[in-house]
């Protein structure tokens, strides 16, 4: 059998390649020169969204903001001209990196701010727990000397001493900034930083296990917010509007913030085998890449063959005779159709299924499987429909029974005409699945995002993933039309 293969969309990929490779190291350094916050009148800021700064310089109008999800976003955007400065923590990028970067703190912020941990509100027996074991921390020096490791390379302190005993389950944390020093995965898929690390002394003083996933601040407090998780880090500042949803612990660290822009001087070059070296080789972050596929994967096959299950009963309620039926399953579609998929998953996670105790991944397995489910069954109903009404009649002539007409003769007719559109619905479902790190699931896209907080190169992780999702869904459509030819 031979299979012929479309060259169309290989020149179009290829040809996006290439224009990604072209527009590598293409930065464009920004010529502000400035002090103080004064002098931020007239330029571009930008900063992740929702955060404090964004908050503070939304309401100034001679401030145009640049927001973005991601510090290593808000850098590529100072370094490619569209942003002034980028505005974020002052611990965020250590010199080492900024010299890395071709980066500079042009000046501090004004204002000092308590930074602590955020718990669940009216959780008080666990911010209570925390805060005995904070104070501490900051009688016997271990709190300095665990800021100092991480902030100035200093050696690391040892185990803490003594112990209070805890709830038999785990600290379930969630950090809303995966890079160093805060919170970052290191070598061997280990959680480190100042924030995993007191995280970490204090799940083992208080007799717990660790646990730590990666979400946007935004998911993370609304995961708090619904009991997914126990405490939230991010080198969070203590403000009297975060005040009104969380409570937080006494503050560990006193921080300002930091403004960043190009580095004129700085002559600092890095080729592009170096660059994928340090983005796949280094710590091993392909684990991340090779994990991340594992579970896209997993979730688009299942998603699948469930949805498939559930849209074979779609179709046939599409094509029952009762009007009953027809509608229920009309405003089922309609409102899948209405729903972004994004929402949907949210609503699941947070909201429907908060309270059974399913893991991200099955959550997100069952509400792609309930989309498709309208899709597929749409599908198939809309093809069977197509098979002219003469082939039933000839088959129930033949002496046929109505089971077996369908299978033999109409259903046959009608895969050969579903498939192709079938195909592509699977294909949009493998496409997705890129949102699911919404519900701190470590898919493809999320691995992308956390190499890119470490390395701060956007080039490579999403080189190596849109190769990754281009391979999966010719795969798809691959195995499809195999199936199809047979």
């Amino acid at each position: 059998m031979k299979i012929r293969i479309n060259k169309a969309p290989l020149f179009l990929f290829s040809a996006v390649i290439t224009l990604m490779l072209l527009s590598c190291g293409q930065d464009k350094a920004s010529s502000s020169e400035m002090h103080s916050e004064a002098e931020l009148s007239g330029h571009t800021v930008s900063t992740t969204a929702g955060n404090y700064y964004d908050n503070k310089y939304s309401a100034r109008e001679d401030i145009t903001m640049f927001r973005v999800n991601t510090e290593a976003d808000g850098i590529q955007a100072v370094r490619q001209g569209l942003a002034d400065v980028h505005v974020t923590d002052e611990v965020t990028f250590t010199p080492e990196l900024r010299r890395q970067l071709g980066i500079r703190l042009a000046f501090k912020g004004e204002e000092a701010f308590d930074v602590a941990f955020a718990v669940r509100k009216g959780d008080d027996q666990l911010r209570e727990q925390m805060d005995r074991f904070i104070a501490q921390l900051k009688a016997d020096g271990t709190l300095d000397a665990i800021l100092s490791h991480w902030l100035e390379d200093t050696p690391a302190p040892g185990p803490v001493k003594g112990g209070e005993p805890g709830a038999p389950t785990p600290l379930r944390c969630i950090t809303g900034v995966s890079m160093a020093p805060i919170c970052y995965i290191g070598e061997g898929g280990e959680w480190m930083g100042m924030d995993a690390d007191i995280l970490k002394r204090f799940a083992a003083w208080s007799g717990r296990t660790f646990d730590m996933k990666f979400q946007d601040l935004g998911s993370a407090m609304i995961a708090l917010s619904t009991g997914q998780c126990d405490v939230v880090c991010a080198c969070l500042y203590i403000t009297d509007e975060r005040k009104k949803s969380v409570d937080f612990t006494q503050p560990y660290y006193l921080c300002r913030a930091g403004y960043f822009v190009v580095d004129k001087e700085s002559t600092s070059q890095t080729g592009f085998a170096e660059r994928l070296k340090m983005n796949l080789v280094t710590e091993s972050r392909w684990k991340l890449i090779t994990d991340g596929l594992w579970e896209t994967v997993k979730i688009t096959v299942l998603a699948i063959l469930l949805g498939t299950l559930l849209g074979a009963g779609v179709c046939a309620m599409l094509r029952s005779r009762r009007k009953w039926v027809n509608k229920t399953v009309e405003l089922y579609g309609a409102f899948i159709q209405g729903i972004p998929t994004l929402v949907l998953l949210l609503v699941m996670f947070y909201v429907i299924l908060a309270s059974a105790g399913l893991s991200g991944t099955v959550v997100a397995i069952i509400t792609f499987a309930l989309c498709f489910a309208w899709s597929s069954g749409s599908i198939f109903s809309s093809a069977i429909s197509s098979v002219p009404k003469g082939q039933t009649e000839a088959g129930l002539s033949l002496g046929f029974t109505p089971f077996r007409t369908f299978t033999g003769i109409v259903f046959p007719q009608a895969i050969q005409k579903a498939l192709p559109l079938y195909a592509g619905e699977c294909v949009s479902l493998l496409k997705s699945t890129s949102i699911v790190g919404y519900i701190a699931i470590m898919d493809l896209t999320r691995a992308s995002d956390l190499i890119r907080s470490r390395t701060f190169d956007a080039m490579i992780p999403l080189l190596v993933i849109t190769i990754a999702y281009f391979v999966l869904a010719w795969l798809i459509r691959l195995l499809l039309n195999l199936f199809l030819k047979k």
